[in-house]
């Protein structure tokens, strides 16, 4: 008899339908009720996926458990399945969307009607994507996810704001029929859609239907790269997060990891090593689009006029790198770019939610008027030639610390695990090659160095006129509720870094589980009554 315990899986899509719900019932003008809810639900997402990835690491093989609702069998049933890469995926977006819904108690969650149930069917979107084991049932996740997000982009109206989301619903509804007709043209060539069941047909299809089946692939890929921002793809990207509130916008940077999580999971389990004719499909567009897209998103920060786009196109240059470490092909560049995500999905997260207080109390366009007077040679002048010296107001010297650390982190200079992390993959990549670095590896390692030297001085050009530049700005007033989950990402980031060791074990046993996907295969395809434990437990 399973007990409570065995159904946790469920409980990160379950929660937040429940939660939704009960607000929905509730009403959109039960503020404070919705918003209590709210962040009960996010904060009991953090303790399942802290549970969850401590029995997927403690499991020999990373195989936590294998859930088929209705206790239909593989490759009909719905499954879920945990292992070391989902839990991580898990715990990452239950951190970032505690800390952005506690920022937005502060004024944001006020501006709009239903943000509280729309957040929490986001996550269900999400999680359920980074859980499910059918491509029919990633799309029901995905679908879901999109529409929640419609309406979180256009939470608080605005000219601009409805402009940008317009644009983004029409490309993702584009993406959406994309997605359909991919696994229509998957499940017409291999009979399943079950993700460990086209694992092991795809090396027996004919030749003759291969060239549909990678057709259906690539369309499925097109879909998936628009949702991760791959350029050339990624046009809607800067100007719809640039614009979005700002605790969407630091939960949106999870969005763009869901498509990177999909294509790294689907690329290595379906075209890997075993896939046969079709092995490595489509690697050379993941490691080209990806160093293109870091390029692409780095020019973006220097040619930025104000920092919401900066961070925008910092979303880029994060899902371009890990795009481009991942086809590399290699367990280590794997291990590495799992690594990086998470440390610049949590600095960037913190500079969403940064921006915002720093921006308070400054004048409409003030980084397009800085950008004017040095263009002219103008300077800031003191009204006071004898003043020597300026107090700097508390909130100023908070926020700045706070800034610098996000500058630090998804720059990638030291001491924060951005440093780590990309010196993980430089090192990783020189040391791969037992032949000789290859041209892609130069260039890889180039793009890598010069995008962490454009972020560096986008992101200090932004904090001098911001911070420093204008000392006759008012201090902005910032409330403990909506400085304290920024610190706290921040210093999730520190920890990060200081257990280094542990981490990047974790990452290269998730990156090792993906290139042998065996265990992964056995579980799914014989899992038994409603859960099977890989540890070899009997439910």
């Amino acid at each position: 008899m399973s007990s409570i315990a065995d159904h946790l899986i469920i409980a990160p899509v379950a929660l937040p339908l429940l939660a939704s719900a009960i607000m929905l019932v509730l009403g959109g003008d039960r503020r404070t009720m919705n918003a209590t809810l709210n962040v009960a639900t996010v904060a009991a997402l953090v303790w399942i996926a802290i549970n969850l990835l401590g029995g997927a690491d403690a499991s020999p093989n990373g195989l936590l458990a294998v859930y088929r609702l209705g206790d239909w069998p593989a490759p009909f049933a719905i499954v879920l399945v945990v292992d070391r890469l989902a839990a991580m995926m898990l715990l990452l977006t239950s951190v970032l969307a505690l800390a952005a819904s506690l920022f937005a108690l502060a004024r944001w969650h006020r501006v709009g009607a239903h943000f509280h149930s729309l957040f929490q069917f986001l996550l269900m979107g999400i999680n359920g994507a980074f859980l499910t084991g059918d491509l029919f049932n990633l799309f029901v996740f995905f679908e879901i996810l999109l529409a929640a997000s419609y309406g979180l982009a256009l939470h608080g109206s605005g000219t601009a704001r409805v402009t940008a989301g317009m644009h983004y619903i029409i490309v993702n509804l584009v993406a959406s029929l994309l997605f359909l007709i991919g696994v229509s043209l998957i499940y017409g060539v291999t009979g399943t859609l079950n993700m460990a069941d086209l694992a092991t047909r795809i090396p027996e299809i004919r030749s003759g239907d291969r060239a549909l089946l990678e057709a259906g692939a690539g369309i499925l890929g097109i879909a998936f790269l628009t949702k991760a921002g791959m350029w050339p793809l990624c046009f809607w990207l800067p100007r719809t997060y640039a614009v979005a509130p700002p605790p969407i916008a630091a939960l949106f940077a999870i969005l763009t990891k869901v498509g990177v999580y999909i294509v790294c999971r689907l690329w290595l389990l379906l075209f890997g090593a075993h896939a046969g004719a079709s092995a490595h499909f489509g690697g050379d567009v993941l490691l080209i689009g990806g160093m293109a897209t870091i390029l692409f998103g780095a020019i973006g920060c220097l040619a930025s006029q104000d920092m919401a786009r900066l961070a925008a196109y910092s979303v880029l240059v994060s899902s371009g790198t890990v795009l481009a470490a991942i086809a590399m092909g290699s367990v280590g560049m794997t291990a590495g770019a799992f690594y990086y995500l998470v440390s610049s999905t949590l600095g960037l997260g913190a500079l969403f939610l940064t921006i915002e207080l720093v921006e308070r109390g400054r004048e409409p366009g003030a980084d397009l008027l800085a950008v004017t007077r040095e263009l002219y040679g103008e300077e800031y002048e003191l009204d006071d030639a004898k003043e020597t010296g300026i107090a700097i107001p508390a909130s100023i010297a908070v926020l700045g610390g706070v800034f610098i650390c996000c500058a630090l982190i998804i720059s990638g200079l030291p001491p924060l695990s951005g440093f780590i992390a990309k010196f993980a993959l430089l090192t990783t990549a020189l040391n791969s090659q037992s032949a000789g670095v290859s041209v892609a590896v130069w260039t890889f390692l180039v793009i890598l160095i010069l995008s962490g030297f454009a972020t560096l001085i986008a992101t200090t050009r932004a904090g001098i006129y911001a911070l420093w530049a204008s000392p006759d700005r008012a201090a902005p007033s910032v409330r403990l509720i909506e400085i304290a989950p920024v610190i706290a990402l921040i210093l999730l980031c520190v920890a990060q870094t200081v257990q280094a060791g542990p981490v990047f074990r974790y990452t290269q046993a998730a990156a090792g589980s993906l290139y042998a996907p065996q265990d992964y295969l056995r579980g799914v395809l014989d899992a038994g009554n409603t859960l099977q434990n890989a540890r070899g437990g009997t439910p």
